[in-house]
């Protein structure tokens, strides 16, 4: 795959993250809503917020590139879950703007990870 096209999905992982942490900070009432619901406010919003902001810089910083799709991966999965189970597909009248935008960060880390399995220490070296 082009460097550039990589590049620029990487940028686009790293700004959903990031853009939602405003929500996650400043304990918005949608996130503080989502978590109470999931029984995670306040300690898991921040915790969450924390990790998905190391996952975006993660993702920028060429040789960590693996660790932050993988991180992503991870971070997005549990959400994905929870909406599956507890919140649904639709959170506050967002017309599931919110989910979707889970789906596509989670399959873009997907394919973050895949082309960058090599990179991946002891492992990736066997790939």
């Amino acid at each position: 795959m082009n460097k550039n096209i990589l590049l620029v999905i990487r940028i686009i992982v790293t700004i959903i993250l990031i853009q939602t942490l405003r929500f996650k900070f400043t304990a918005h009432p949608d996130s503080v809503y989502i978590f109470e619901i999931l029984g995670l406010e306040p300690f898991g919003r921040i915790g969450i917020g924390i990790l998905q902001l190391i996952a975006g810089i993660l993702l920028l910083i060429p040789r960590t590139v693996w660790a932050g799709a993988l991180l992503t991966l991870g971070l997005i999965g549990g959400a994905l879950i929870m909406h599956l189970t507890k919140l649904g597909i639709v959170v506050n009248n967002d017309k599931g703007v919110l989910f979707i935008t889970a789906i596509v960060t989670f399959i873009l880390s997907a394919i973050i990870l895949y082309l960058y399995r090599k990179d991946i220490p002891i492992i990736g070296e066997k790939l």
